[in-house]
């Protein structure tokens, strides 16, 4: 236990991981919220990161109190986790989406939505799953260049990348309206986002694929409005949470990894001064 409240928690920089220094180590770390502690009624929520577990923070969250989810599912959960590099199997991982889901439905109010980006491999397994609760709208489809999702052998390159748009019931906000008010007359985007290219950071840099905040920005602009509640059940380093908050939602995230979490309370922290 450190007793000497000027001395740092980290003296050892190689501890500090790409993107994070000492002294953010010292900062953040001493802050960090954690799932396992994580209370919340529909009247009383807390917005901010928290670490542990997506499902497990999803189980902690009131029922009918959410009004967006978008996120990027890892296709290796094991991996942050420190269970493993090993794969799961298509089986298991199809039983893990299907549990976070699951709980995703849950929480979402009754004029909520859900975005997943998804690599071709397992968009058609998204299709399904989503399926089995969920009302299907779209399946948008972006023109991601910089995709490390390539078939096995030297045939096709891949340069799109899929986002479901699902909602609770057909009773949904779209585009700054209820859907059962627009038209087909009306000047709706394309599902083809061919002006949206690649994966990153707007700074340059490339913090574990984060979703570019482009297309975050697109799609809070079309399915939420200002103090929605949105979440990301695998924050990676925070990048739906950055665009929610400069775009004036309340955010709730989750990230496994600790890491990754102290990085996007960085970032976010950085946005908001």
């Amino acid at each position: 236990m450190n007793n000497n409240k000027n001395e740092p928690l980290f003296v050892n920089p190689l501890e500090a991981s790409k993107g994070l220094t000492i002294n953010d180590l010292n900062k953040y770390l001493p802050a960090l919220q954690k799932v396992h502690d994580l209370k919340m009624t529909k009247d009383e929520m807390r917005d901010g990161l928290f670490h542990g577990i997506g499902l497990e923070g999803l189980k902690k969250i009131p029922s009918n109190s959410i009004d967006l989810i978008i996120t990027d599912p890892p296709e290796n959960p094991r991996k942050d986790s420190g269970e493993g590099s090993t794969p799961l199997t298509i089986q298991d991982y199809f039983e893990w989406n299907e549990q976070w889901l699951s709980e995703s439905y849950r929480i979402l109010k009754e004029t909520g939505a859900i975005y997943i980006i998804c690599g071709w491999r397992y968009s058609g397994m998204y299709h399904s799953l989503l399926s089995n609760q969920f009302q299907i709208q779209t399946r948008i489809s972006w023109m991601n260049t910089n995709s490390n999702d390539q078939p096995n052998l030297p045939v096709w390159k891949n340069c799109l990348s899929d986002i479901w748009f699902a909602t609770k019931s057909g009773e949904f906000m779209f585009e700054q309206k209820p859907v059962s008010k627009l038209n087909s007359d009306e000047n709706l985007s394309s599902n083809f986002w061919a002006d949206m290219l690649g994966f990153g950071l707007d700074n340059g840099e490339n913090q574990s694929n984060d979703i570019p905040n482009e297309v975050i920005k697109r799609i809070l602009k079309a399915s939420s409005f200002k103090l929605n509640w949105v979440l990301d059940p695998f924050a990676r380093t925070g990048g739906v949470g950055i665009a929610a908050k400069k775009m004036g939602r309340r955010f709730i995230g989750f990230e496994i990894n600790k890491d990754k979490l102290i990085l996007a309370m960085k970032r976010i922290d950085s946005e908001e001064k």
